[in-house]
């Protein structure tokens, strides 16, 4: 349908605005992150590194890879240790890159603890598409800091993550627990 001037009208769909048992969180910012990159070109993996530490949230840098802030993260500290080097699959990795990225996860950790007092951890890797990835092309390893009652009625019945500090405040704080903490 078009509307005087030429502009388009979109037709209503069957069943908008009709109350059904689901609640909606419209997150468009996250369209980027679901197309694999910042605005549909690129990997955000790739484009990182080539920012400032404090814009694209970078914790460390190593030599064959990094860690940084996810953007959308399970709990306040959550970090992804990743490659340098664009490759999908684990088994991809050379010998110095799988050493340097399970150093960097120890690392984490410990700078995690230091400066959170992060009672425990999910570390992992969710790989390929069916495996979970949300960015499927690009590998990288989840460190997730957990607390006892850090999943209590708010994302449980609320659907809601309560996050207690600006992402930008907990990568500084990250930064300085590592360089604070052993390698």
């Amino acid at each position: 349908m078009t509307a005087p001037g030429g502009a388009s009208v979109h037709e209503p769909q069957d069943g908008v605005g009709l109350k059904d048992a689901f609640a909606r969180l419209y997150t468009p910012h996250r369209l980027a992150y679901i197309k694999g990159g910042t605005g549909g070109e690129g990997c955000p993996f790739c484009e990182i590194p080539a920012l400032q530490d404090a814009e694209g949230l970078v914790v460390a840098r190593g030599v064959a890879a990094f860690v940084v802030l996810n953007l959308y993260p399970y709990n306040s500290g959550h970090v992804m240790v990743v490659p340098f080097r664009h490759v999908a699959g684990y088994d991809e990795l050379t010998p110095d890159e799988a050493t340097e990225v399970a150093a960097m996860t120890q690392r984490a950790l410990r700078a995690l603890r230091h400066a959170t007092g992060a009672h425990g951890f999910n570390v992992g890797m969710n790989l390929g598409v069916v495996g979970g990835a949300g960015i499927a092309a690009h590998l990288h390893q989840h460190v997730v800091p957990r607390w006892g009652g850090d999943t209590n009625f708010m994302p449980v019945i609320g659907g809601t993550r309560v996050l207690p500090q600006l992402l930008p405040d907990t990568r500084d704080l990250l930064a300085r627990a590592w360089a604070e903490v052993q390698a």
